[in-house]
């Protein structure tokens, strides 16, 4: 789960712009290697949790259940986000300085932005900090219990299995509400120069989320290990990349970080653990991993995607060879009728 909930909505937009900044200065393959950097900057957490699960002993490991707020008046509602808001204040701030200390350096060693440019990385950096704090605020304050208390009463009624496709159809919309998401179709239909759109982006990334919510709530339901579906799935993944362009692979795993973010985290996460602990399930083991989920299924759709376009830039020549032979038999009997005539 930490290799998705690490992608989030600061890192993201910094590290995707800085590999598409690296790779653009190299004079050939920069749409092969523009992409890919967050992929691989998500190893990194996973082996730090693995490594951390060899120190630490399982058996100490204990669940807190999510405590939802009672919220009767529009005031306690508002007490509730006002409570929450110093500690995300603080947050963003820690998260964003060493960012803001890197370009306040670099900037007194090189002097690149003068005047209108450093105006807007300014007026960019108190958007940014004032958007993160009041999104974070909002999907931790309110998204978190209200996913949990669905899930639970989903989950207690005799219709379980309505867990599945409810878990589908909120996976299938929240993707959309990444701000990571945006940032990555952007940058894909930009640097692809509109060959991958974003439009085919968000449709193959609501489907690959909406998927793996749906496998997540039916080992809710059923106690699966993630092992049976996480080794398959990259499994496919892997192989799929020996077949489609470099930068399709690269994208894929990119928005495989990128699909599990915030949303996923502070609504699909809860809404699994009050699911689990409905059905008296194990928390720990069976509602953890829906974010590796949600993290896994991307890359299988977006190489599909990939492939789709290798054989419509494959049977594009075809085509045009097989029009201008056509057209060469037309002006060749053309000019025979006409000889004829004469």
């Amino acid at each position: 789960d930490s290799c998705g909930v690490t992608t989030g909505p600061i890192t993201v937009p910094f590290i995707m712009a800085l590999g598409i900044g690296m790779a653009s200065i190299r004079s050939s393959g920069s749409q092969d290697d523009s992409f890919g950097l967050v992929a691989l900057c998500s190893v990194g957490p996973i082996l730090a949790v693995m490594l951390l699960g060899i120190v630490y002993h399982a058996a100490e490991a204990y669940f807190t259940p999510v405590v939802v707020p009672d919220v009767n008046t529009t005031q306690d509602a508002a007490m509730q986000f006002a409570q929450g808001l110093p500690a995300y204040l603080e947050e963003v701030a820690i998260a964003l300085l060493p960012i803001i200390g890197m370009f306040v350096l670099y900037q007194l060693i090189s002097r690149r932005f003068r005047g209108k440019a450093l105006g807007r990385v300014i007026i960019g950096v108190l958007y940014t900090y004032a958007g993160l704090v009041l999104f974070l605020t909002g999907v931790n304050v309110g998204f978190m219990p209200v996913g949990y208390f669905i899930g639970g009463e989903v989950a207690a009624s005799n219709l379980k299995w309505l867990l599945i496709p409810i878990g589908m159809l909120i996976g299938y919309f929240i993707v959309t509400a990444e701000p990571a998401v945006h940032v990555l179709n952007k940058q894909v239909e930009e640097i692809s120069a509109g060959a991958i759109s974003a439009k085919s982006m968000n449709l193959s990334l609501s489907l690959g989320v909406a998927v793996s919510v749906g496998i997540a709530m039916l080992r809710v339901l059923m106690g699966i290990p993630i092992y049976y579906f996480l080794v398959p799935g990259y499994a496919i993944a892997l192989v799929l990349g020996f077949f489609v362009p470099n930068m399709f692979t690269a994208i894929a795993f990119d928005s495989g970080g990128v699909a599990s973010g915030p949303m996923t985290a502070t609504f699909l996460l809860p809404f699994a653990m009050g699911a689990c602990e409905a059905v008296g399930g194990n928390i720990l083991t069976d509602a953890f991993g829906i974010v590796a989920m949600v993290a896994m299924t991307p890359l299988i759709t977006i190489q599909i995607i990939g492939l789709v376009y290798q054989f419509k830039t494959r049977r594009a020549p075809a085509a045009a060879e097989v029009h201008a032979v056509q057209d060469e038999e037309i002006i060749e009997f053309g000019v025979s009728a006409g000889e004829d005539a004469t």
